[in-house]
């Protein structure tokens, strides 16, 4: 385990101090939940600076093991990590500088200084949004050796880019709630803050557009487990069978996260759902696995055609 920590810590310095930062905060809001007693839009108010922390402990962790990866190092991507980490930094400072004013960090218009604020970090998160696509750009042109690899990691920066442009719609005028102070929303048809799933707190009476963004972002890690996962209890499988089947599952992937966002923006929850989204939902799995059979079955008949010829 030292051993495995100790080469984590290798892979690149700037994003494990991010990682470790990270952690700290994560303890540090976990004694915030149990201590403060202050809620805010019907949670604790330290539940975010937690959800926060581990998710960028998630994203610093996995990016760097991806960066390990390259096959020669690039100053674009040093830039960008650079920049990610200082984005994040300032992000999570901003957000429980909010939580120890009392104030909400997101959506916050109520003060001049809260527009200010949260001006300032939806610039700042375009800029970590480009960065992310410099990276996925600098992936794509120095080509991984390992091809299987190489599909997972393609394809779960360019879903956690899909995952970042979900969030959009959460800023957007037509998320007004109509509460004075608060210039966006997570919900749709319902306001921010009322019954939700236990610990992420997905509205469960109405739609909540942070579903399709969490998805979209955690494809960086779903998608290089399943290519762990393949290689080690798929190995009857070729390469070129088991990058055929992470296309297919990023392929999968990609349609759940905007049918996710899509059920969201009709005012939907995410476990109660219509005739539609249940009708587009199981389009997406018979598709999915008519896709995975014709590879499977492509990869049984590639042996056969080498022998007729």
């Amino acid at each position: 385990m030292t051993t495995v920590l100790r080469r984590a810590t290798r892979w690149n310095r700037p994003l494990m101090f991010l990682v470790s930062v990270m952690a700290v905060l994560g303890v540090v809001a976990v004694v915030g939940i149990l201590v403060d007693p202050r809620v805010l839009t019907g949670a604790p108010i330290w539940l975010k600076p937690f959800k926060f922390a581990v998710s960028f402990v998630l994203y610093g962790a996995t990016l760097a093991w991806m960066l390990s990866l390259l096959p020669r190092r690039s100053r674009a991507v040093e830039t960008a990590v650079v920049i990610i980490v200082a984005v994040a930094v300032v992000e999570n400072a901003w957000i429980v500088g909010q939580v120890i004013r009392g104030q909400a960090s997101h959506f916050n218009d109520s003060t001049p200084l809260n527009t200010a604020l949260f001006a300032v970090m939806g610039a700042a998160i375009m800029v970590l949004f480009f960065a992310h696509l410099v990276i996925g750009i600098v992936v794509l042109i120095q080509r991984i050796p390992d091809r299987v690899a190489a599909t997972a990691v393609g394809w779960g920066l360019g879903l956690s880019l899909l995952g970042m442009l979900a969030a959009v719609p959460m800023a957007l005028p037509m998320q007004d709630p109509g509460i004075e102070g608060i210039g966006g929303a997570h919900s749709v048809g319902v306001p921010d803050g009322g019954p939700g799933l236990p610990i992420v707190g997905w509205s469960t009476t109405g739609g909540d557009l942070r579903i399709g963004h969490f998805v979209g972002l955690h494809a960086l890690q779903a998608l290089p487990i399943l290519a762990i996962l393949l290689s080690r209890f798929a190995t009857r499988l070729d390469e070129r069978t088991r990058v055929r089947l992470l296309v297919v599952a990023g392929g999968a992937y990609g349609v759940l996260t905007v049918l996710l966002t899509w059920q969201a923006l009709r005012g939907q929850p995410l476990l109660r759902p219509d005739a539609g989204t249940l009708a587009a939902v199981a389009a997406l799995v018979v598709a999915t696995a008519a896709s995975v059979t014709g590879v499977v079955l492509a990869r049984r008949r590639r042996p056969e055609l080498a022998l007729a010829a």
